[in-house]
């Protein structure tokens, strides 16, 4: 537990159509999912007001790279999401591998019985929850803060 930051988390796996958040409980034992937020113009306002009610240490966001670990359009979307989010919100972002989360999350809905048809309005929480539970079981098994931060831009605060 040397390594471990105290604190809630934010998981966010950003997509094209919605954004899955999820959440930490402050001692980083579990992740659990928050809501599945569609995605617009607005969607950094709800994320906002999600992260005023839970105070976060950080977000936690996906970084979707492909399987040789190279970027892909997403990936640059969500480094464009993460940036954002953490210019209006002053929080801080880590950018985490999400490689496999996304399938992870589907396997697990399939293995309680659902559809993906059924499964849509839900997998992107659970996407989340899986990106955030890999990123507070690295730090507490390493000590170190998983994946890398995104310098706060001087000008904008």
């Amino acid at each position: 537990m040397s390594g471990y930051r105290r604190g809630v988390r934010l998981g966010i796996d950003v997509g094209k159509a919605r954004v899955g958040v999820a959440r930490s409980d402050p001692d980083g034992m579990l992740a659990v999912p928050v809501e599945t937020v569609p995605r617009s113009e607005t969607s950094i306002d709800r994320l906002l007001e999600i992260a005023a009610e839970h105070e976060p240490l950080e977000f936690v966001v996906g970084l979707p790279l492909n399987m040789q670990g190279v970027d892909t359009p997403s990936t640059a979307d969500a480094r464009d999401f993460a940036a954002e989010l953490q210019t209006r919100s002053g929080i801080a972002v880590r950018m985490v591998d999400e490689r496999l989360s996304t399938v992870a999350a589907h396997a697990a809905l399939r293995s309680s019985g659902r559809t993906q048809k059924n499964s849509r309005s839900i997998v992107d929480q659970v996407a989340a929850v899986v990106l955030l539970q890999q990123a507070i079981d690295t730090e507490k098994s390493t000590g170190t803060a998983p994946g890398s931060t995104i310098p706060f831009d001087e000008e904008s605060r």
